[in-house]
């Protein structure tokens, strides 16, 4: 599945213009959740697919959501996804960033208040059977409700939170300065119009998205590897620690129940090379399991079968 990242900002910070930015949809101000692809720039990947004489290159993407508004109904629509984006609006000279940030981790607050209220109410009327553990989760449910009335997001809960929930407040929060002296959002959006050779000329260095890009990255605690052919070559996104098993799910399922071994190489070596057969003579190219842990850079060829 594909990385997600959601969009907050209170009004007029420039949430939607940001989305169209990533995403290059177009999407307008009208009160509807928009939900896109932004791809990641990323220099690795051309040199492999010229190594490999790819017919076909796939840089890696992140699915972003932009929901209209703050309002806990709204934010909960953001439940699932792996970080969150805070735009804070800086280019009108009208706002307080700092303050504006405070309103947004408030409202993510009340909003994971409300989503542990509801829960308990269910899980109350569900104990009343008797049931053990149901009894446990209510007790649980109780302290959690207590912390966050206390004004502490669940980030700050210091044992381990009931595997129902899906809170906010522990999610990576990427602050998104919008204006002139931070990332000029709205000029980012009209350059993402431009083919990239033009853009970049309107720019002194490369682009602010791929800052962002970075930034999410590190707080969601992301990778990329790739898959290198000829058919096709491919930037694919997985968090750190994940392992090689799970970085064949990630391309498809049955790639990972067919799992027999990965060949791995680093990127750089590849390319230094300038093809498999060669890396592999020059014993570049090592033969991993399931276990192995995946590092930022690896080039994987899963071997399976179907």
């Amino acid at each position: 599945m594909a990385v997600e990242v959601g969009i907050v900002g209170l009004q007029n910070a420039g949430k939607t213009t940001l989305f169209n930015a990533l995403t290059q949809v177009g999407a307008g101000v009208s009160g509807k959740e928009h939900v896109g692809m932004a791809p990641i720039a990323d220099d690795r990947l051309p040199q492999l697919a010229e190594v490999v004489k790819a017919k076909k290159i796939t840089p890696a993407a992140i699915r972003v959501v932009d929901v209209p508004g703050t309002g806990a109904q709204l934010l909960g629509n953001l439940r699932q996804v792996d970080a969150l984006l805070a735009v804070l609006d800086i280019w009108s000279g009208t706002r307080d960033p700092a303050a504006d940030l405070e309103t947004l981790r408030l409202e993510l607050l009340v909003a994971d208040r409300d989503h542990v209220e509801r829960r308990l109410e269910r899980v109350q009327k569900q104990a009343k059977s008797g049931d053990a553990g149901l009894r446990a989760e209510v007790a649980e449910l109780e302290r959690v409700l207590t912390h966050l009335d206390g004004g502490r997001p669940l980030s700050e809960y210091e044992t381990a939170l009931p595997p129902e929930l899906e809170p906010l407040t522990t999610k990576p929060l990427v602050e998104i300065r919008n204006g002139p002296a931070g990332v000029d959002v709205k000029l980012e959006a009209e350059l993402a119009e431009l083919p990239p050779e033009e853009a970049s000329e309107f720019r002194e260095g490369p682009s602010a998205l791929e800052d962002v890009a970075r930034r999410v990255f590190e707080a969601a605690g992301l990778l990329t590897f790739f898959t290198a052919g000829e058919k096709e070559t491919r930037a694919w996104t997985l968090q750190r620690g994940r392992s090689a098993l799970e970085a064949a799910a990630s391309i498809h399922s049955d790639i990972a129940q067919g799992f027999i071994r990965a060949e791995v190489i680093r990127w750089e070596d590849l390319v230094a090379a300038g093809s498999h057969a060669e890396a592999a003579k020059r014993g570049l190219q090592r033969l991993e399991g399931k276990t192995y842990v995946v590092e930022d850079g690896d080039v994987l060829n899963i071997r399976f079968n179907v």
